[in-house]
């Protein structure tokens, strides 16, 4: 299949402003992407949007991708169509107010801080590999000894097999199957010294509230620095 990605300049009149809850007409940036992959129904289309809506398998994915995308796109005042048709292909276009006014002189750029170093075991739980991998890596540099786990599933066998003390458990509070919270309270049976630390792209969403409660947790969101995930960790791993 083709992947196509597009972008102009667009002017939205009045009309489309009075279809489209939240936008104003005047200038914007579209972004427009499409495939000739196995495109989708009508049925799909109207739910694609929804927080936890997926056509994956269970375990596969979260359904949080397109909400998230949909959020963003939201809040920065712009709109998102999709158009598609089964065995034809996808499009999704997107649309973001154009920036009219100053373009400030960039900063110079602050020396990096340094970061306190460690020796604790610390089991990163990521269903994203990419971010799993690179999370590992920072700890690991910094002095940590590092486990790390795909899932629940996953991370239950790494903590139930590991006898030495876990220190910290790093995790995701939304993955596919067990959400974060139900999972630490699962892995605390093994390791009951362990403190939990929470990562989120999520933290203003009601979501995110909605998988944590009302408990005071330890959290930091997405996407984060090396410096201000090393210096949280330390910070948690410092608390009485």
């Amino acid at each position: 299949g083709t992947i196509r990605v597009e972008t102009a300049r667009v002017d939205l009149d009045e009309a489309y402003a009075e279809k489209h809850l939240g936008v104003t007409a005047g200038p914007y940036v579209k972004l427009s992407v499409s495939d000739t992959g196995v495109g989708m129904t009508s049925e799909i289309m109207d739910h694609i949007f929804e927080p936890f809506f997926t056509t994956k398998e269970e375990g596969k994915g979260t359904g949080l991708g397109l909400a998230t995308v949909y959020g963003i796109v939201k809040q920065n005042g712009g709109s998102i169509n999709v158009s598609s048709k089964a065995k034809e292909g996808t499009t999704f276009e997107i649309y973001l107010p154009c920036y009219e006014g100053v373009v400030k002189e960039a900063r110079e750029e602050k020396k990096p801080e340094s970061v306190p170093a460690g020796h604790e075991t610390i089991l990163v739980v990521e269903d994203e590999a990419a971010v799993r991998n690179l999370v590992v890596k920072m700890l690991k540099k910094q002095g940590y000894e590092v486990l790390d786990a795909s899932g629940g599933g996953e991370a239950y066998v790494r903590c139930e097999s590991y006898k030495d003390p876990i220190h910290l458990i790093l995790m995701d509070v939304m993955m596919p199957g067990l959400s974060g919270p139900k999972l630490a309270e699962q892995l605390k049976i093994s390791h009951p010294e362990a403190r939990i630390l929470y990562m989120s792209g999520y933290s203003d969403d009601a979501i995110f509230h909605e998988r944590l409660g009302k408990k005071e947790v330890d959290f930091i969101p997405k996407p984060f620095t090396v410096e201000s995930l090393i210096k949280k960790i330390r910070e948690v791993l410092n608390q009485s």
